[in-house]
Parts: structure tokens; C-alpha cells; sequence
């Protein structure tokens, strides 16, 4: 019998949103639903009826009301869900005009600035203005490469209230990359800034931007933030005017373009490390699924105060960003989030009376590696909620969020995507947390584990996949006039069977409802045909002393596949044979022998993409004498030298 790490009382429970929306639910429908178990199961056989239930209870402000929920749920893709709405994206975040804090703003060296929602109001209606008069029109493309400040989301609300579609990555992505992202989707202004700060130095920014700017002909302007203080010179940058020049200086009435509910809003860039990022073109879906899953998911509410860990690389960013729409307190920081110690973050959380805080596995490894105990050192008793992506967190990762950090936490660890922006699978405030799993499937999301015949399978690893359509998933890609590449990314993989394949392993446990994530799919090890997945390597693997970091990886030869692990050691540790036969025996105790890998070697670095995620596939690439594309996407990229002088010897 599995015993629950956290469980919510009683009273807590009929104070969630969840609650009340169950509640909506059975009075709306004349239904008796009990708990979210069978909300779940009625909100997939029920789409419409669900989603046009999370229209309303959500709030959404549209000018014109949409005629059908969704036009055909076979399409997948291709169903248009809300037809004949006209409303503005903006317009949904922008709802309130008073002196609650929209944004507080932390960046290293102790750098606070704060703006109310009834200044930030005024502040996008003078960008808006500003971008009209520039020539922005709905549908062009208004793009940033920012550092994660209060301007950078001033910009996209200025940008989609106007009807500009609004992209993003963050200054610590090279030239290159960001142009591989931005010059994609041809934007007619982009927004910068001089520099940035990082571990206590100042990295400029304006010869990248210059560099930027000249390789996307079509942009008019170019917005530059003075953020890091230095005395760049901003003329090196072609087009390009300072921010407070650039904003209108008279008081600009605040207008909402009308537009229809398929209006693109968002174009989101994939990871790119296996080639040149797809762009996905996302609508108001983004909308009415984000506030689902901060409102009911998160049990977001208007005195909350909600801070993640994220660039505006990641999708976590737009995902913040819909905290407006419930009127939530955003808490933004830009910088080293183990700078000048482990303890930044967490001093955060108690000065600003966080509420509700999210990160990633890996940033909850690190601490847990170093035996940090944020619930001793720090206040944290204004902390209602843990929210953690990325990748997947091992259970003693879990175990250390309850044990170290407060035990009365709600851990709401969720998993979805860049290309839904959002969440397949997602927290519930009214049900248990167990250790190692997801707590539930979200809701109005047809999320099913397929095996390799492509049936549905409980409690044995499958292929995630959604088998109706959801308002997020994208609406195409961007430059795919017939959307063959689309169907190919997504809808492929089983043959005979329209549903989304994500492309990661997962397990639903019938006795709780909860979801395991054993990593993706194109990094599942398969020696002697045996299908293994990695994240079950590194959760034993991170637990060995002396480990800071660790890679699996499969090497194909010509009749099996064997696996390499490579290892990053702590300062002062050696990958000795005492230590590699610590990690087999360890593995196979705790595993399988099949997890034992082949070789064990030591590498100076692991790979990672800007949102966290370790690059298995890159080092995949390399390791089989494939070429590792677009080395800019990836934030440590000189990391992949080693793995290249690793291919020539192991082939």
C-alpha cells in the first residue's frame, strides 16, 4: 500500500478552486461528480461541454461569443475550437487596473523594482501606441531577445494587444541561435537590451543584437532596455532606438484588437538539437489551457505571489505570464539562481512571501547533492506550493522536497511541453502526492500510455499520447503551407491511429491515478532489444557520493546497442574502478542488470539545453557518427568537444 508524502485536510480541499469548479460542474450539468478522478474521466468523454465549462469559470473577455466549442473531434490535427469568437489575448491578462502588485522584479546584486497592475496598464497602453505608430499591424511579428524583466512582458502584452504575434528567447542565447529562432518567423520589431548580469559580471549583449539584427532583413526597429548598466554603444545596432525613447509620452487610451480566437498569439520555438527549431504557431487555446491550469492545476488565486525559475527561452515564461489573468502577484528574477549561494532562491521565497514556487529537477538535484535545508535556514512559512518540470524528479528527489524543504508543501510537479505550452499531466490540490508520481492527468486532456502495438496499457511503460484535441496543441507550424510537417512531428507514429504522440515514456499506476516519467522517448536505451529508459539510470546514479552528474546514452553496433554512461565527478573525486563498480552494482541492485552500462566514462561537462533538460540526443548523434546540428541551442555547447573526441576513439 502506497503511503501519500502530502495529503490536503478537508477544509483545504473545499477551498481549492478545483473544488468549486467540480461543484460548477455538477450544478451545470446535473451531475454528481465526487473528486477528480471522475471529474477527469468526464471532461474527455465530455469535451465540449468541458471546455466551454472552463470558458466561463475562467472568464474569458471576448467582444463577440464563439458559436461552437470545437468543429469535429476526429480532426486530429485540425479541429477549430472556439469559432466565432473575437477577442483579444491581452485584453485576458490585462483584467485588472488597480495598486496589486503585477510584478515584482529581483536581479542579482539586490536590484528590486515593483509595478502595479493599474501602472502596468498604462505602461502597455503607451508600448501599444508606440508600435502602431511604428507600423505594427495584427499579424506581424514582434519578437525579443531579452533578459527576464518587467519590460520583456510589457512588450508582449503591448505586442498582442495590438494583434502581433510575440516571440522570445533570452540574451544568454547566442547570435546564431536566436537568429536560427527569430529570423524564422521575419519580425518587424524586436526588443533588446544592452546586457545582462550573471554570477556578479556583466555580459553586453549589443554586439549579439547588432549581430541579430543584421541577419533579419525585415526588421524596422529595434527597442534596446538599458538593463545592465554599462555604456554600450547602442548605434552599433542597426535600426535601433532606446526604450524609454521609443515609448509614447503621452497617455494612450488602451486598445484591444478584436480578433478571432484562431488568431495566432504565440510562435514557440522547439529545443533545435537535433536541427533547426521548429516554430509552432499557437492561438487563444494557449489561453483558456493556461488559465485551466493555474486556476484549477495550481489553485491560483488573486493574493497568491508566483515565482518560477525561467527565461523567456522557455516556455515556463508565457505559462507565468498567465498569472495576470487571476490577478496573482508575479515574481520575476534574472541571474545565477545559485548565486552568490544556494540559498538566492529561497531568500526570495521568504522576503517576497512567495506563494507558490517553480522549478526544475535539476535545481532540486543540485541542492539535494550539496545537503542544502532551505526549510531550516529560510521562513518559508508563506509557501503553499512546489511546481516542478523540466525533467523528470526521482523519488528521492521527492522525498528530499518534504524532508528538507516543508513538509506541508503542496508538490505539484507537472509535464506537458513547449509545444502545447502547457500540460498533459498536472497537479491536484485535492488529491495525495505520492513518491515518483505525477499526481494526475489534466484535465480535458486524453492522455493515455500506448505500447508498441499502440494499445492503452496500465501500469507498464508506454508511449504518452492524447488521443482527442486539445486547445493548446499548436495550429501549424510556421512556413508548412500543407502541414505535412506538423502531422509528421506529432500524429505518425501509430500507424492506423489519429492521436498526439509527445514522444514520452511514461507509466499510469491504476491505484492512484498517477504518472511516472521514465524520459523521452528518442533517449530509451534498448540493449538486447530490451527497452530502458534513462531516466531510471540517473536516479540511481545521482544518489552515489561523489557524482555530480551523469549521461546515458546508447551506441549501436552492428547486431545490439550497448549503453555508455558518462560521469561528471565532484571536485577532488575520481572515477576509479571502485567507483565504476559502486554505479554497476548499484544500478543493478536498485535497477536492473540491464541498466549496468557497457562503459562508464568521465566527462568534463553534461550538455544542456536553456530550459534544463540534458541533451541525450546530441551526444547520440555524436557517439554514432551523426552530425550534433545547432550547437546554439544548447547552453554549455563547448561540453560537446569532449563527446566528439570520445566518438573517434570508441568507433
Amino acid at each position: 500500500m502506497k503511503r501519500p508524502l502530502w495529503e490536503a485536510s478537508e477544509e483545504q480541499k473545499q477551498q481549492t478552486n478545483m473544488a468549486a469548479f467540480i461543484s460548477i460542474v455538477n450544478e451545470r450539468h446535473g451531475l454528481d461528480l465526487c473528486g477528480y478522478d471522475e471529474l477527469w474521466r468526464w471532461s474527455v468523454e465530455n469535451i465540449p461541454d468541458f471546455w466551454a465549462t472552463v470558458w466561463d469559470y475562467t472568464g474569458i473577455k471576448a467582444s463577440r461569443p464563439y458559436v461552437r466549442v470545437v468543429d469535429d473531434l476526429t480532426k486530429l490535427p485540425g479541429a477549430r475550437w472556439f469559432e466565432g469568437a473575437r477577442l483579444n489575448f491581452a485584453e485576458n491578462l490585462l483584467r485588472f487596473d488597480d495598486d496589486h502588485a503585477a510584478f515584482v522584479f529581483r536581479g542579482e546584486g539586490g536590484r528590486r523594482t515593483q509595478m502595479s497592475y493599474a501602472e502596468l496598464r498604462r505602461t502597455v497602453a503607451r508600448l501599444a501606441g508606440s508600435l502602431r505608430e511604428a507600423g505594427v499591424v495584427p499579424g506581424d511579428r514582434v519578437v525579443g531577445y531579452m533578459p527576464n524583466v518587467i519590460e520583456t512582458a510589457v512588450a508582449m502584452l503591448a505586442a498582442t494587444s495590438v494583434g502581433a504575434v510575440w516571440s522570445s528567447c533570452a540574451t544568454d542565447i547566442g547570435p546564431a541561435a536566436a537568429l536560427d529562432r527569430l529570423g524564422q518567423v521575419e519580425p518587424k520589431v524586436l526588443f533588446t537590451a544592452d546586457g545582462y548580469l550573471y554570477k556578479g559580471k556583466r555580459f553586453d549583449v549589443v554586439e549579439n543584437a547588432a549581430r541579430l539584427a543584421a541577419g533579419i532583413p525585415s526588421l524596422e526597429k529595434v527597442v534596446v532596455t538599458p538593463y545592465s548598466g554599462g555604456d554600450s554603444e547602442i548605434s552599433r545596432i542597426p535600426r535601433s532606438v532606446l526604450w524609454d525613447d521609443f515609448l509614447s509620452k503621452d497617455e494612450q487610451a488602451l486598445r484591444f484588437e478584436q480578433l478571432p480566437f484562431s488568431h495566432p498569439v504565440y510562435i514557440m520555438f522547439s529545443s533545435g538539437t537535433t536541427g533547426r527549431p521548429k516554430c509552432l504557431v499557437q492561438d487563444c487555446g494557449v489561453l483558456v489551457n493556461q488559465l485551466k491550469e493555474l486556476l484549477l492545476h495550481a489553485d491560483l488565486k488573486r493574493g497568491d505571489r508566483h515565482f518560477y525559475m525561467t527565461s523567456c527561452s522557455w516556455m515556463m515564461w508565457n505559462w507565468l505570464m498567465a498569472s495576470l489573468g487571476a490577478g496573482a502577484t508575479i515574481v520575476l528574477f534574472e541571474g545565477c539562481p545559485t548565486y552568490p549561494d544556494l540559498g538566492e532562491m529561497w531568500r526570495i521565497v521568504q522576503d517576497e512571501k512567495v506563494t507558490l514556487f517553480g522549478t526544475s529537477a535539476t535545481y532540486l538535484g543540485v541542492l539535494q547533492k550539496q545537503g542544502v535545508r532551505p526549510g531550516a535556514e529560510y521562513d518559508l512559512s508563506s509557501l503553499r506550493e512546489i511546481l516542478q518540470t523540466g525533467s523528470a524528479l526521482s523519488v528521492e528527489g521527492f522525498e528530499y522536497v518534504y524532508r528538507d524543504i516543508k513538509h506541508d508543501v503542496h508538490f505539484n510537479s507537472i509535464s506537458g511541453g513547449t509545444d502545447i505550452n502547457g500540460c498533459f499531466v498536472a497537479g491536484d490540490p485535492t488529491s495525495p502526492v505520492y513518491s515518483g508520481e505525477l499526481q494526475k492527468r489534466a484535465l480535458g486532456m486524453k492522455v493515455e500510455a500506448y505500447d508498441d502495438s499502440g494499445r492503452p496499457v496500465l501500469d507498464q511503460q508506454g508511449e504518452l499520447v492524447c488521443e482527442a484535441p486539445a486547445p493548446p496543441m499548436p495550429i501549424r507550424f510556421w512556413d508548412d503551407p500543407d502541414g505535412s510537417r506538423y502531422r509528421d512531428a506529432y500524429f505518425g507514429y501509430f500507424e492506423n491511429k489519429s492521436v498526439w504522440r509527445h514522444g514520452d515514456r511514461i507509466v499510469i499506476h491504476s491505484d492512484t491515478g498517477g504518472v511516472t516519467f521514465y524520459g523521452r522517448s528518442d533517449a530509451v536505451l534498448k540493449p538486447s532489444g530490451v527497452r530502458i529508459g534513462t531516466a531510471e539510470i540517473y536516479n540511481t546514479v545521482q544518489t552515489i557520493e561523489g557524482i555530480a552528474d551523469s549521461l546515458a546514452i546508447g551506441q549501436n553496433l552492428p547486431d545490439d546497442q550497448r549503453v555508455l554512461l558518462f560521469v561528471k565527478m565532484q571536485p577532488g573525486v575520481a572515477l576509479d574502478d571502485d567507483m565504476k563498480k559502486k554505479i554497476k552494482t548499484a544500478l543493478r541492485e536498485n535497477a536492473s542488470p540491464r541498466h549496468v552500462p557497457a562503459l562508464i566514462l568521465e566527462a568534463p561537462d553534461i550538455p544542456y539545453t536553456f530550459s534544463l533538460k540534458k541533451v541525450e540526443s546530441a551526444v547520440t548523434n555524436i557517439i554514432n557518427g551523426r552530425p550534433a546540428t545547432n550547437r546554439g541551442a544548447i547552453m554549455n555547447p563547448e561540453s560537446l568537444d569532449y563527446y566528439e573526441k570520445v566518438a573517434k576513439e570508441l568507433s
